[in-house]
């Protein structure tokens, strides 16, 4: 038989969808299994919402749509950019997708070549540096610190930008480290872009996910120099509680957008038509289960922090978005327990699904390994019991 294509083995699954399938097959085989791994809000998804993809079902609304999404729904994406970010774009500049991720698959395969480089900060989401590869190109991963809340500044982005350089990926909030970018931090970094004539790929699925006063901005909002070499992802899955209804959306210069769903039309073509209509009643309907939901991660933020940072050899930051704690737990490595020693984090995490019966995301998945990524998006009850698991687990090492 004929060998795969190289590509195939340039890129691994992802691990954040590995640990939430693994936590589920234990699950099912009778284990109590606390799982921090999936970036999944718990609540369910608004009635509204719902009710809207039942009147769609009902009417009929089962066939092809454009292959870019209906304009329905793009015309309710460039209000909700007018509305929350006071940024005008035409239906033309908006792509509908299979989800955030989907569009982020996309703008890789427009932009990115072989040779070419794109600029991740580290930690990242998972997915970021293997739709690099996916394209031959180079990622280019930038270590941030701890004490600086995982932020790139503009000089480390200038140190690394080459000729080949073509992009860097945003993403504010973050996954996994739930920092965001104020609009002084955006400001550095727009300057470098700008005159270093790079795209900038903003990813702001987090946006309504903000807490302790922090305000979301989006670079775009900078000037017209910034906005014309940024593609803003974002979509409907963490803000209203759709993970599994697949819609997510980019926007951007047109000159981008066109050959993106060129390239949809030719892969999945139209995104979900119910979903599409379920989407728009997200984005034009009533906020107030955004707000609710956001009011209840805001209380489990604070909870799992201060818990987290009780624990002997734990630090973390506190997060200003996303739902997702990153504790550094480096001072555990080197400890045994059962003649098995604590190394890394994938050790460690491995050690608590084993001795403790929790779930959570190795920290070198995202580029950082002294730490482990725990998901807020459970409930309180949960969190709760998990965290004791975890201390007490953390307990037993010597």
């Amino acid at each position: 038989m004929k060998s795969l294509a190289t590509r195939v083995s340039t890129i691994k699954p992802s691990v954040t969808l590995a640990i939430d399938a693994k936590a589920k097959e234990l699950r099912s085989q009778g284990v109590d299994i606390v799982g921090f791994g999936a970036g999944e809000p718990d609540f369910d998804t608004p009635r509204n919402i719902k009710e809207a993809a039942i009147r769609a079902l009902n009417a009929g609304f089962t066939k092809y749509t454009p292959a870019s999404g209906t304009l329905e729904l793009k015309k309710a994406v460039c209000e909700k950019m007018r509305r929350d970010n006071g940024l005008d774009y035409k239906p033309s500049q908006v792509l509908i997708s299979c989800g955030a991720k989907h569009a982020l698959y996309h703008v890789a395969q427009v932009l990115y070549g072989p040779g070419d480089e794109v600029i991740i900060p580290a930690p990242y989401w998972v997915s970021y540096p293997d739709q690099v590869l996916l394209q031959d190109a180079v990622p280019v991963i930038v270590e941030t610190r701890e004490d600086e809340n995982f932020r790139l500044t503009g000089e480390l982005l200038r140190k690394s930008i080459t000729k080949k350089t073509k992009a860097l990926i945003l993403n504010s909030p973050s996954n996994p480290t739930g920092c965001g970018y104020t609009l002084e931090d955006l400001k550095e970094l727009a300057e470098v872009i700008v005159e270093h004539d790079i795209y900038v790929i903003s990813d702001e699925i987090y946006e309504k996910m903000v807490y302790g006063g922090f305000e979301f901005h989006s670079i775009a909002e900078l000037d017209e120099e910034v906005r014309k070499r940024t593609i803003i992802i974002n979509g409907v899955s963490k803000s209203h509680a759709m993970t599994g209804w697949r819609i997510g959306w980019a926007v951007g210069p047109e000159e981008l957008i066109k050959p993106m769903a060129d390239i949809q039309s030719q892969s999945t073509s139209n995104p979900n038509s119910i979903a599409q209509k379920a989407a728009e009643e997200a984005l034009n309907g009533p906020q107030d289960t955004v707000e609710t939901m956001v009011r209840e991660f805001d209380k489990r933020r604070q909870y799992i922090v201060d818990r987290l940072n009780a624990i002997e050899g734990v630090n973390c930051l506190s997060p200003a978005g996303a739902f997702y704690v990153f504790p550094r737990m480096s001072a555990f490595y080197g400890r045994k327990y059962a003649g098995q020693t604590i190394r890394s984090s994938v050790d460690l995490c491995d050690y608590f699904l084993k001795e403790a019966k929790v779930a959570a995301v190795p920290g070198s998945a995202f580029g950082a390994d002294p730490y482990i990524r725990l998901s807020y998006a459970t409930s309180m009850k949960i969190i709760e019991k998990g965290l004791d698991r975890i201390q007490e687990a953390l307990n037993k090492l010597f």
